[in-house]
């Protein structure tokens, strides 16, 4: 199973979006999904139409005390289950220090799941905390959403300089340019040339477009709601990128 993260030191950029709509392309590509959504907002939950809340107490189940499978909820869509949030999960870094066996905590709790699943998507909250920490051992990719803006850059410098990678794990980390407006010039040119602080970005990117915001109101990907869209698109070219970059088979 490979395990891909949504994250970012900042919050709107797009992580959730993302994350629905990539395990959705992948759900279409015949694997099966699972996403865990981290983030105590709950979005990934609300789209995909599911129940938020925990059965059982959420520090027992990251501390591995409690099957967290127990906890898996099916989607509407065969193949694509959902693993909720819960407004508990507001106190994450902190549950994640106090209960964390080492930084590849996150990694072992993740592992049962290989068993059923092919992609593992986490939806995480934004911030520099302990989960970007254990990120680094338990994702094969960390997915950075990056508006084209010298702030963005900013963030992602600071997120690399607090992880202090080494090299391979540097790799890890992949920005994709979201929300973009071609109609900014400093957009149009950072699609042609990123800055050199980033990298190298992934080279599919997700325009700005009003149909992102309909999935809130649908409760559904936008590969149900609009299938031909140049979102939906979009993101059917970044899931296609990323499932060569991983060799991900059914």
């Amino acid at each position: 199973m490979k395990v891909v993260a949504l994250h970012n030191l900042k919050g709107g950029v797009g992580k959730t979006s993302a994350a629905v709509n990539l395990a959705r392309e992948a759900q279409r590509d015949g694997l099966p999904v699972l996403l865990w959504d981290l983030d105590a907002q709950g979005a990934s939950t609300w789209v995909l139409g599911g129940k938020g809340g925990l059965g059982k107490k959420v520090s027992k189940l990251l501390a591995g005390k409690s099957p967290l499978g127990e906890q898996v909820q099916h989607t509407h869509w065969e193949r694509f289950d959902l693993l909720p949030s819960d407004i508990r999960l507001r106190d994450l870094d902190r549950l994640l220090e106090e209960k964390a066996s080492g930084d590849k905590h996150l990694k072992r709790l993740i592992e049962p799941f290989s068993e059923e699943y092919a992609l593992m998507i986490l939806d995480c909250p934004p911030g520099l905390s302990t989960l970007a920490d254990q990120l680094i051992r338990a994702a094969d990719r960390i997915l950075v959403p990056t508006i084209p803006s010298p702030l963005s850059v900013q963030a992602f410098t600071r997120m690399v300089e607090h992880l202090d990678l080494k090299k391979r794990q540097r790799e890890r980390l992949a920005p994709f340019f979201n929300l973009v407006d071609r109609r900014r010039k400093l957009h149009r040119e950072w699609l042609a040339s990123a800055p050199a602080a980033l990298g190298t970005p992934m080279q599919s990117w997700i325009p700005y477009a009003s149909d992102v915001e309909r999935m809130s109101l649908a409760c559904q990907p936008l590969a149900d709601i609009v299938p031909r869209s140049r979102a939906t698109l979009a993101y059917r070219a970044l899931w296609r990128e990323l499932k060569n970059d991983l060799e991900l088979t059914r």
